[in-house]
């Protein structure tokens, strides 16, 4: 039986940057891996989608005819596409498996790396029963991180076939572009795939909205601006739609609508792509030997140093990433499995702090958050000033002739307010979220954010004014222009 200091379930942002960081201490590491390297973090996921919406938003940029230029006969390849997506996928792939041979067992000296392929499954707390196509074998392990990341979440009732209806990871299988499509899901994955294949202008995308509100989690004004923007680009959004029952016949597929309102609507379409969150890989790893227990969701519960608890408060086994609980980020996954590398080597580390995360949404044009929006705020009774800048005055967005988007900041009313949540869409708003995430972490006030120059012309410009805006000190004013800039404070005693 092979031994190792650590035994890493999953190849993904979790289990790799668990490994890497693992390695940095000395230790003989093993990451076992079933399916492909990277997890979806890499393949059927992150990178893939995001390859996929970049094609995408050149295709529409091509496309455009306000700009003084036009492109001649422009059409677009699917395979291609699908080509150039798989590319990316395995660039990546081949860094990260170029690493893991740099430091395999015969050629370094301090720490050493092992990719095992296959399912593994815990006999007990020491030892995993890794299952391949070649072979079965027993791996023994001082320590364990469970990585193994999530899956599709199935809709009720809904059979997934995988050729006609289909999930995220069925995309890269498709060997055409639908000519008509039914998205189910109005968060974030199925309006990111709305984006994606309206951009593209060869397929009718219909998108399933159940709560009236794409990004039901989101302020009403962000989610009113995203699905006005993809009904601009083409999608058509069914708000208070439920799906009743999706009808097989030889070349389409019958889908019945039936909305709030109690009317109903039947439509054709050749691929339905369920898109209603994803669940985490918990089944199969023979938990139930090592005295491990999920919650309601299936999810594997940490402590803040990413441990595992049993009964004798004793545990060598640590669990990272999707699988947790904890919001399903990249950037959150890869935290969590450098923490818990960390805190096996006995390295002294900190709790990792979940309210500030930056996100990313890529719509058209793109969606920035960080912090909390007024929904929270409103739910924990915080009293808080909002204000709202759009790019339409911003020079850079304008030089750009991109000037759909906005920045909205929430500040609290102290006497030295202080920024609490950002919401940003428009051109660059990935590359600037950030910096804003900077500030509300090191707690600066808003007095001392408006000391800092910012560049001229760019984007970021909005920030400044927005900021400017919550004191008064803007440069152009809600009066002058009420529909593009706005102001507004919201205290507990006036949530009536």
């Amino acid at each position: 039986m092979k031994q190792y200091d650590l035994i890493i379930i999953g190849s993904g942002p979790a289990g790799y940057s668990a490994a890497i960081r693992a390695l940095d201490y000395g230790l003989k590491i093993c990451i076992i891996e079933g399916s492909h390297i990277g997890g979806a973090g890499i393949m059927n996921g992150a990178l893939t989608s995001k390859t996929m919406y970049e094609l995408s938003m050149d295709y529409s940029v091509a496309a455009r005819t306000d700009r003084g230029y036009r492109s001649g006969s422009l059409s677009v390849d699917f395979r291609q596409v699908i080509k150039t997506v798989i590319d990316a996928a395995k660039e990546k792939q081949y860094q990260m498996l170029s690493q893991i041979e740099t430091f395999s067992e015969n050629k370094s000296k301090n720490g050493s790396l092992e990719l095992v392929k296959g399912w593994a499954k815990f006999k007990d707390k020491n030892t995993v029963e890794v299952t391949s196509e070649e072979k079965t074998q027993l791996l023994h392990g001082k320590y364990f991180i469970i990585a193994t990341g999530a899956k599709p979440r199935k809709a009720p009732g809904l059979e997934i076939d995988h050729e006609r209806i289909i999930d995220s990871e069925d995309i890269l299988k498709l060997k055409k572009f639908p000519e008509r499509m039914l998205i189910i899901g109005s968060g974030i994955i199925g309006c990111e795939f709305a984006t994606i294949f309206s951009n593209f202008k060869q397929t009718e995308v219909h998108l399933l909205d159940r709560a009236n509100r794409v990004l039901p989690n989101e302020d009403d004004d962000v989610s009113d601006f995203v699905a006005k923007n993809l009904e601009n680009n083409g999608v058509k959004v069914h708000h208070t739609a439920h799906l009743r029952t999706i009808n097989k016949h030889k070349d389409h597929l019958e889908i019945i609508l039936d909305y709030d309102a109690g009317n109903s609507k039947v439509i054709e379409v050749d691929v339905a792509l369920v898109a209603i969150g994803r669940v985490p890989n918990t089944n199969k790893l023979g938990l139930e030997n090592i005295g491990i227990e999920t919650n309601e969701r299936g999810n594997i519960e940490i402590s803040d140093e990413c441990l595992l608890h049993d009964e004798n408060n004793h545990c060598n086994i640590y669990a990272a990433g999707d699988i947790t609980g904890h919001t399903q980020l990249y950037s959150v996954a890869e935290f969590q499995g450098r923490l818990a590398a960390e805190k096996l080597a006995d390295i002294p580390c900190y709790a990792l702090d979940y309210s500030n995360m930056s996100t990313l949404m890529f719509f058209k044009p793109e969606l920035a958050s960080v912090g909390l929006n007024e929904k929270q705020l409103q739910e924990r009774n915080i009293p808080h000033k909002v204000a709202f800048y759009s790019n339409q005055l911003i020079n850079r967005a304008i030089a750009m002739r991109n000037t759909t988007g906005f920045v909205k900041v929430m500040v609290s009313t102290d006497e030295q307010p202080k920024i609490l949540g950002m919401r940003a869409a428009g051109p660059q708003a990935s590359a600037y979220i950030v910096s804003v995430a900077h500030l509300i972490n090191q707690g600066n006030s808003l007095q001392e954010v408006l000391k800092i120059f910012y560049p001229h012309p760019s984007v970021a410009e909005g920030i400044q004014e927005c900021l400017r805006t919550v004191s008064n000190k803007s440069i152009y004013k809600p009066a002058a222009f009420p529909e593009l800039i706005k102001l507004k404070e919201w205290y507990p005693e006036n949530k009536e």
